[in-house]
Protein backbone atom coordinates (compact mmCIF):
# COMPACT_ATOMS: atom_id res chain seq x y z
CA UNK A 1 0.00 0.00 0.00
CA UNK A 2 2.46 2.31 0.72
CA UNK A 3 3.48 4.44 -2.41
CA UNK A 4 6.73 6.18 -3.08
CA UNK A 5 7.34 8.56 -0.66
CA UNK A 6 8.07 12.37 -1.63
CA UNK A 7 11.10 14.06 -0.67
CA UNK A 8 9.63 15.51 2.39
CA UNK A 9 6.54 16.27 3.93
CA UNK A 10 5.84 19.93 4.62
CA UNK A 11 4.44 20.94 8.12
CA UNK A 12 3.59 24.14 9.27
CA UNK A 13 5.00 25.88 11.72
CA UNK A 14 1.66 25.96 14.21
CA UNK A 15 -1.86 24.67 14.33
CA UNK A 16 -4.02 26.22 11.58
CA UNK A 17 -6.61 28.43 14.31
CA UNK A 18 -9.66 26.48 12.33
CA UNK A 19 -8.43 22.85 13.78
CA UNK A 20 -8.98 23.98 17.42
CA UNK A 21 -12.65 24.40 17.14
CA UNK A 22 -12.79 20.80 15.07
CA UNK A 23 -10.89 19.43 18.04
CA UNK A 24 -13.63 21.44 20.45
CA UNK A 25 -16.47 19.80 18.27
CA UNK A 26 -15.14 16.25 18.45
CA UNK A 27 -13.61 16.39 22.08
CA UNK A 28 -17.34 17.53 23.36
CA UNK A 29 -18.85 13.89 22.12
CA UNK A 30 -16.21 12.15 24.62
CA UNK A 31 -16.03 14.98 27.48
CA UNK A 32 -18.01 17.74 29.46
CA UNK A 33 -17.47 21.08 28.13
CA UNK A 34 -15.83 22.14 31.38
CA UNK A 35 -13.20 19.38 30.84
CA UNK A 36 -13.07 20.05 26.92
CA UNK A 37 -12.24 23.95 27.62
CA UNK A 38 -9.40 23.07 29.52
CA UNK A 39 -7.72 20.46 26.79
CA UNK A 40 -8.42 22.94 24.19
CA UNK A 41 -6.35 25.89 26.27
CA UNK A 42 -3.93 23.23 27.74
CA UNK A 43 -3.57 22.27 23.72
CA UNK A 44 -2.97 26.02 22.60
CA UNK A 45 -0.01 26.70 25.19
CA UNK A 46 1.93 23.37 24.07
CA UNK A 47 5.10 22.89 22.19
CA UNK A 48 4.84 21.59 19.11
CA UNK A 49 6.68 18.03 19.45
CA UNK A 50 6.95 14.75 16.88
CA UNK A 51 6.11 11.38 16.98
CA UNK A 52 6.02 8.56 13.90
CA UNK A 53 3.25 7.96 12.59
CA UNK A 54 3.68 4.18 13.43
CA UNK A 55 3.53 4.88 16.68
CA UNK A 56 0.50 7.46 17.14
CA UNK A 57 -1.63 4.97 15.21
CA UNK A 58 -0.55 2.32 17.82
CA UNK A 59 -1.12 4.55 20.43
CA UNK A 60 -4.50 5.50 19.61
CA UNK A 61 -6.13 1.88 18.89
CA UNK A 62 -7.58 3.57 15.13
CA UNK A 63 -7.21 1.80 11.91
CA UNK A 64 -5.99 3.39 8.95
CA UNK A 65 -8.52 5.20 6.35
CA UNK A 66 -7.87 4.17 2.99
CA UNK A 67 -6.95 6.39 0.13
CA UNK A 68 -10.56 6.21 -0.98
CA UNK A 69 -11.62 8.32 1.56
CA UNK A 70 -11.83 11.79 0.09
CA UNK A 71 -10.36 13.69 3.16
CA UNK A 72 -6.85 11.72 3.06
CA UNK A 73 -6.80 11.96 -0.61
CA UNK A 74 -7.09 15.52 -0.32
CA UNK A 75 -4.27 15.62 1.91
CA UNK A 76 -2.18 13.20 -0.45
CA UNK A 77 -2.56 15.58 -3.37
CA UNK A 78 -1.32 18.80 -0.63
CA UNK A 79 1.78 16.18 0.17
CA UNK A 80 2.44 15.63 -3.36
CA UNK A 81 1.69 18.79 -4.19
CA UNK A 82 4.80 19.98 -1.84
CA UNK A 83 2.04 22.02 0.84
CA UNK A 84 2.17 22.35 4.38
CA UNK A 85 -0.02 19.79 6.31
CA UNK A 86 -0.99 21.29 9.92
CA UNK A 87 0.25 19.61 12.84
CA UNK A 88 -2.11 17.26 14.49
CA UNK A 89 -4.15 17.70 18.15
CA UNK A 90 -3.53 14.69 20.62
CA UNK A 91 -4.99 14.45 23.98
CA UNK A 92 -3.49 11.55 25.91
CA UNK A 93 -6.70 9.50 28.23
CA UNK A 94 -4.69 7.88 30.66
CA UNK A 95 -7.95 5.94 31.84
CA UNK A 96 -8.24 4.40 28.53
CA UNK A 97 -4.49 4.21 27.79
CA UNK A 98 -4.81 5.59 24.27
CA UNK A 99 -4.20 8.80 22.42
CA UNK A 100 -7.35 10.79 21.20
CA UNK A 101 -6.50 12.16 17.91
CA UNK A 102 -8.77 15.82 18.54
CA UNK A 103 -7.54 17.25 15.04
CA UNK A 104 -6.01 15.29 11.95
CA UNK A 105 -6.65 11.82 11.92
CA UNK A 106 -7.19 12.44 8.08
CA UNK A 107 -3.14 13.93 7.61
CA UNK A 108 -1.80 11.06 9.51
CA UNK A 109 -3.73 8.96 7.19
CA UNK A 110 -2.08 10.53 4.21
CA UNK A 111 1.77 10.82 5.86
CA UNK A 112 1.46 6.66 6.98
CA UNK A 113 0.27 5.91 3.27
CA UNK A 114 4.06 7.64 1.98
CA UNK A 115 5.79 6.28 5.12
CA UNK A 116 4.89 4.75 8.14
CA UNK A 117 8.26 6.10 9.90
CA UNK A 118 6.90 9.45 9.00
CA UNK A 119 7.63 12.28 11.85
CA UNK A 120 4.56 13.70 12.40
CA UNK A 121 4.40 17.51 14.08
CA UNK A 122 1.78 17.56 16.95
CA UNK A 123 0.64 18.94 19.98
CA UNK A 124 -0.13 16.46 22.97
CA UNK A 125 -1.56 17.25 25.95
Amino acid sequence: MAAEPPKNIIWLPDVEEHDYPAAQSYLQLLHNDFRVAEMIKALRKAPIVQFKAKDIFRASGLSLLGVSNSHVERDRKKIKDGQGLAPLLLVRDEQIGRVVIADGYHRLCAVYTFDEDALIRCKIV
